[in-house]
């Protein structure tokens, strides 16, 4: 039986986040997991915890950080002044897959972005992660633009 709760990370759960990001495919070509982790991670995490516009949160079963995503507020001058809602790095642990805490953790995020004034929540997936889009889309996502980037 899960007993999970969701919360704000802490400093102390950079390295099993980023764990969960490493751990596919996609992740071991760009993650550095590996003890101790690069000072980057948590430089990052100071950044990212100091900025009133991001959300990096976790799901916790029984002490054990077994999900994480990251919700950023964009405010823009579109839309009237509006506010949207990115979602970046969304990871459950492969054991824990499957049993509706990604589903839940995205509930907990489209309401937080509604609490914080957003009208839309926006996220980018991997084409090489057809099962990751195959969920979002169950959960009412589409795909209405075509996203394309540059990496430096």
């Amino acid at each position: 039986m899960l007993n999970f709760q969701i919360r704000k990370a802490r400093r102390e759960d950079v390295p099993a986040i980023v764990r969960l990001l490493a751990n596919d495919p996609l992740g071991q070509q760009r993650e550095a997991y590996h003890d101790p982790l690069p000072a980057s991670y948590n430089l990052a995490f100071e950044d990212i915890n100091q900025d009133k516009n991001d959300y990096l949160m976790v799901v916790e079963d029984k002490g054990k950080v077994i999900g994480t995503a990251q919700l950023t507020v964009i405010t823009y001058l579109t839309y009237q002044g509006g506010k949207r809602a990115q979602v970046e790095a969304v990871r459950i642990d492969e054991a824990y897959r499957g049993q509706g805490i990604g589903k839940l953790m995205l509930e907990w995020i489209i309401n937080k972005a509604r609490e914080l004034g957003c009208h839309v929540v926006q996220l980018t997936t991997d084409k090489k992660r057809p099962e990751a889009l195959e969920f979002y889309k169950k959960l009412g996502f589409s795909g209405t633009h075509e996203g394309l980037k540059l990496h430096l």
